[in-house]
């Protein structure tokens, strides 16, 4: 049996309704509960505890803490991860890298996961969490199928309680787009008390990216990446922004939008070098807090040059003011607004407390129609 084949074998157990916790003390049990709740913003940390627990299982002669093959009796996780482990993960719809969990720096150094390890685990819970579950594997010699199980048992039933279903509106033919960017100003002002909130721009975008690509002319041949995990950094998920668009396999627009962060020079100079690194044709830069006026001399000075010196049109601009836009070019609004709706139910970042907030808008929407 492979890494992968063992992978979705622990899953289909977990599916079937097997149980291995009363085989788990309550030390344990606490572990991988924070693992399992951090699972979405300590990503990382997940995924390489997977990898290592599966390497075990099929390789348990080895000392999984030494997670590199330059460690002195060690091996590389990293390989392992990034051809079995991560590729799965997304294949059974469970959170994911978008390479693999060692492109975390924290995760990356090249020292043992001991107790002692001083990589920078930004939550100093799930750090002792995930070195625990370690130690307890290695020195305990609890059995590691028994933690993985539990570690995906709960964050399926995570997963569960975030399900929503969004049903589509009705009389969505008399949808306009005056209404649709208030419900969409409310949704994106609405605190949230979570994370996970500046998604929702995002999503909505790539929802009209879905339709303009299919009725403007100037997008013929353009097909949009996937999306990516908004918790990863553009450097290490190795993307020019938020949201891409290729032409015959060539990089043609960008969008990086904030929904919390004003624009400033900051931001406009992390755009260029990805200008300069990735060559496309337009670069959107958008902001729910719009511009940070002291600074748009200097901001508008920046885009003139990198028109003139690279080619590229960035485009600076409010989330609010490019959505409305944007909608005034496509044929049919519902298009957008279905569209819209299936990313956010089917979104594995977004909590319930999102997707719930959404069905309350779409109400009021519906009611004012």
């Amino acid at each position: 049996m492979n890494y992968k084949e063992l992978l979705i074998s622990i899953y289909q157990e977990v599916i079937e309704g097997k149980s291995y916790s009363s085989k788990i003390n309550n030390g344990t049990l606490k572990n991988i509960e924070i693992i399992a709740k951090k699972c979405f913003s300590q990503k990382g940390v997940y995924t390489v505890l997977v990898t290592l627990i599966i390497y075990k299982i099929l390789h348990p002669e080895q000392d999984i803490r030494n997670h590199q093959a330059q460690i002195e009796g060690g091996f590389s996780g990293r390989v392992i991860d990034t051809q079995y482990i991560s590729p799965t993960l997304r294949e059974l719809g469970l959170p994911a890298m978008a390479e693999s969990g060692w492109t975390t720096r924290s995760l990356e150094q090249p020292y043992p996961y001991t107790l002692d390890y001083q990589g920078r685990i930004g939550n100093k819970q799930v750090k002792k969490a995930f070195l625990e579950l370690l130690d307890t594997i290695q020195n305990q010699k609890i059995n590691p199928k028994y933690i993985l199980h539990e570690l995906l048992t709960q964050i399926i039933a995570i997963q569960q309680l975030n399900k929503v279903v969004i049903q589509p509106l009705n009389n969505a033919e008399k949808l306009t787009i005056n209404k649709i960017i208030k419900v969409l100003d409310s949704q994106f002002s609405f605190n949230y008390k979570i994370f996970g909130g500046s998604k929702l721009p995002v999503l909505a975008f790539y929802s009209l990216y879905q339709v303009i690509i299919t009725e403007i002319s100037r997008y013929n041949n353009c097909q949009l990446k996937q999306l990516g995990s908004h918790t990863a950094s553009d450097k290490r998920s190795k993307t020019a922004g938020d949201i891409e668009i290729f032409n015959n396999d060539k990089l043609f627009e960008v969008l990086e939008i904030k929904l919390d962060k004003q624009v400033d020079l900051n931001i406009i100079r992390i755009a260029r070098e990805k200008i300069i690194k990735y060559n496309p044709q337009r670069y959107y830069v958008l902001s729910y807090l719009d511009v940070k006026e002291e600074e748009r001399k200097e901001i508008d000075d920046i885009i003139e040059k990198v028109k003139y010196e690279h080619g590229c049109q960035m485009i600076v601009n409010g989330v609010i003011p490019t959505l409305k836009y944007y909608l005034r070019l496509i044929s049919k609004l519902d298009n957008f607004i279905n569209a819209y709706s299936r990313l956010i139910q089917d979104d594995l970042e977004l909590k319930s407390v999102h997707k719930q907030k959404w069905i309350e808008l779409l109400k009021e929407l519906e009611n004012d129609l």
